[in-house]
């Protein structure tokens, strides 16, 4: 009889830890179904902007990436962005000031008047020119093939990129994409500055994207030049930034860094 009750209570242990491994079995297999599958938007574009995107790491690969940080080198002191790139939030970091985007506010805070510029208009403005080409890959956005740019007896094919109603704060923005017909890389862009207007504008400032980093598998540019340009002429370097110490993550960023924040006067960023 006690070896009856002996094997009855054996027979209940392993059955007892068989059910006990299970779930966590069930729990895996949750987890691995939670992974975000990410489209592929290769086949959304002209033939010619896709190529563009290859050439840079792909639409695919940027589109896996969750966060994004650069710096702008200065003598005074590197300016530090941060930018969550499903939601555009953004934060820029100085030691003379820090601003932002949560999603509703753009708002700075400063130990001075040393930021004199609009910060709705400056917190996604280094981004735009520093994730070129991918955010011309944004919805809302028409291609229209222009006129190919000729450069030192280089001619560079180009696009117009504009924008429907209501997309972004500048919809009547224009921008003009020009690419190596050979690496397809890009090489400049050309743009127009509408936001504080809110009209469309028939000038055009030209950046030369001089050279490229791979960071994390995206090409990314490493230097950026100004230059004079006026009826299709191109003309000498008239300013350039450099970035350094760039990160591109799949890792989400925390929402709460783009709040607003307040300086401590001793604080150097």
């Amino acid at each position: 009889m006690k070896n009856l009750i002996l094997v009855s209570l054996l027979i209940t242990t392993i059955i007892s830890c068989k059910q006990e491994v299970k779930p966590e079995k069930e729990i895996k297999v949750r987890k691995e179904q939670k992974e975000e599958i990410i489209p592929d938007r290769s086949g959304d574009f002209p033939e010619d902007i896709a190529t563009v995107f290859k050439a840079h790491g792909g639409i695919n690969k940027f589109d896996q990436m969750n966060s994004m940080i650069f710096e702008i080198a200065k003598p005074e002191g590197n300016e530090k962005h941060t930018i969550d790139l499903k939601t555009r939030y953004a934060r820029v970091e100085t030691n003379k000031f820090v601003l932002g985007f949560d999603g509703k506010e753009a708002w700075i805070e400063q130990d001075s008047t040393y930021f004199k510029g609009n910060p709705r208009f400056y917190h996604n403005l280094m981004f735009y020119f520093y994730a070129m080409p991918f955010v011309l890959g944004d919805d809302g956005i028409s291609y229209q093939k222009v006129d190919d740019l000729n450069v030192d007896d280089v001619s560079y094919a180009g696009y117009k990129i504009s924008y429907g109603d209501g997309v972004g704060d500048s919809p009547k923005d224009n921008y003009f994409l020009y690419y190596d017909k050979v690496s397809g890389k890009m090489k400049f862009l050309g743009y127009t500055v509408t936001f504080f207007s809110k009209e469309s504008s028939e000038k055009i400032s030209l950046i030369e994207y001089t050279t490229w980093n791979d960071v994390n598998g995206i090409l990314l540019p490493a230097t950026l030049k100004w230059r004079a340009y006026k009826d299709g002429v191109v003309g000498e370097v008239k300013s350039e930034i450099n970035f350094v110490n760039a990160k591109v993550d799949k890792k989400k960023v925390s929402g709460s860094l783009f709040k607003k924040t307040v300086i401590e006067e001793s604080k150097t960023l």
